[in-house]
């Protein structure tokens, strides 16, 4: 059946059907009814025989305006969704690195309950300080901070009771518990070094002077000072770390950080502090990048990084000024690649040390079937000037370093305590054996580093840095019993 219709207006208008006769339609004149399939119209026959009806349609116009209303109010909140979650992320991310800080807080903490390492009134000012940024830091989350807030409070709670830790410590030693608990360890010192000077006829004297050489080598070791976690966190566990040694201003030595990687091989990142105050303090650190060393054994000596080229037996000068490579040569012989590194050290088969007498490399080659071979470096050519060979198996020490051009060697005792077990003379071409042990507060010593002014070991240990202060005997370098 054909069907023409005719609507008009915006709303709901009568509209016309048009319809050809056919059997449905009434009779003309009549009426009659659709059949339900269709609707209930009520139509009529004209004089033409033509069905007419009418019927009221719903407006067909497409709702435009309102869908535009739709869009820009789900646009909108779109924009707010996303600015929402943004500030998720952002707190998400900023709760993950004050739980680190915290950790990091905890451990310091709980070393110096132990009472086996001393702290300074700065490491309490650094621990107050970073306490602080994390109060500030949990209210700002608790205001803005939208959902379950758990976590929140269980950190604020954390930060909270380490407040009043570090409070309670740190009125311990304004009421001089740790200085006369220092001065009673310096006088058993004392009395110990005057029974060892006894029995040893070696009379012990005030440190020589920052630099000089005028005594009998290295007799005893200070405890541990704990400076700080390196900058990098928790999982750079290798790397080294000491204090730049230049015999023309050796009082101005800037300090310098260098983790590896955490795959413990590559050198990439290093950080300068011109002192110590803005090491422990994270501040005017200058950061470069270099591409790449390889291993623990790097050494910073006249303003120029010393470090093992990535992947070759080269040794590498850094200026640290420019952060340019100023010269690379090859090491006669040396081996590397962890053919004959340090024992628990990967890729330390190249160790640079400096001492007063200037720039060494500690290193082994297949010629001497893995013990230690010294070499005196020109620290500007990097040319070798002279070698020694000694009969110490390298792999066998856990490290070494050099003083006065001696070198000494260390070896782990327990996860606790290493020991300097051995020693070789440059000057006199003796060596021999001695026990010096040497405590530490993580298991596994990375890297040794010697200032000469100081007269201090830079010990990188499992990612803290650690120092340590050599007690000499008087007798001069030529006659003394090591």
């Amino acid at each position: 059946m054909l069907i023409e219709h005719v609507l008009s207006g915006n709303q709901a208008e009568l509209g016309v059907l048009w319809v050809t006769q056919d059997p449905i339609c009434p009779p003309p004149g009549g009426s009659h009814i659709f059949p339900k399939s269709f609707s209930n119209f009520t139509g009529s026959v004209d004089e033409r025989g033509t069905c007419q009806c009418s019927v009221s349609l719903p407006d067909t116009t497409f709702p435009a305006n309102r869908v535009e209303r739709l869009e820009y109010i789900a646009h909108t909140l779109s924009v707010k969704f996303e600015k929402e979650l943004s500030k998720v992320k952002k707190y998400v991310q900023l709760i993950s690195v004050y739980e680190k800080k915290l950790l990091n807080l905890t451990v310091r903490v709980e070393i110096m309950e132990k009472d086996s390492i001393s702290y300074t009134e700065l490491d309490f000012e650094l621990i107050k300080i970073e306490v602080s940024e994390m109060k500030k830091l949990i209210i700002r989350l608790k205001e803005n901070f939208v959902g379950s807030t758990e976590i929140v409070d269980q950190l604020e709670e954390e930060i909270r009771n380490m407040s009043l830790l570090v409070e309670d410590l740190e009125t311990l030693d304004k009421n001089n518990v740790l200085a006369i608990r220092r001065e009673i360890a310096a006088l058993k010192n004392k009395l110990k070094e005057c029974e060892t000077s006894k029995e040893e006829n070696y009379p012990v004297i005030l440190p020589p002077a920052p630099g000089s050489c005028s005594h009998g080598g290295v007799m005893n070791i200070s405890k541990p000072s704990v400076v700080q976690l390196n900058w990098r966190g928790f999982s750079f566990l290798y790397g080294a770390w000491g204090r730049d040694y230049s015999p023309q201003n050796p009082k101005t030595g800037q300090y310098w950080v260098a983790p590896l990687e955490t795959n413990g091989r590559t050198l990439q990142y290093y950080r300068l502090h011109d002192t110590l105050d803005d090491l422990l303090l994270y501040s005017n650190a200058r950061s470069s990048q270099i591409g790449y060393g390889q291993g623990s054994g790097t050494a910073v000596y006249n303003n120029n990084m010393y470090v093992n080229w990535y992947n070759t037996g080269n040794i590498a000068k850094i200026n640290l000024t420019t952060n340019r490579v100023a010269v690379t040569r090859a090491l006669p012989n040396a081996a590397y690649n962890n053919r004959f590194s340090y024992a628990n050290v990967a890729w330390q088969d190249i160790d640079f040390a400096v001492d007063e007498h200037g720039l060494w490399v500690i290193y082994a080659t297949e010629a001497s079937t893995g013990n230690i071979v010294i070499s005196k470096l020109n620290d500007t050519t990097l040319e070798v000037l002279n070698t020694w060979f000694t009969k110490q198996y390298k792999p066998s020490v856990s490290n070494a370093f050099m003083v006065c051009g001696v070198l000494y060697a260390t070896r782990t005792l327990n996860t606790r305590t290493e020991e300097i077990f051995y020693y070789y003379d440059t000057n006199t071409g003796k060596e021999g054996h001695l026990s010096i042990t040497m405590n530490k507060v993580k298991e596994r010593v990375q890297s040794i580093n010697y200032h000469p002014f100081d007269q201090k070991l830079y010990v990188y240990n499992d990612g803290y840095l650690l120092n340590y202060n050599l007690i000499f005997l008087q007798q001069p370098q030529e006659t003394a019993r090591h």
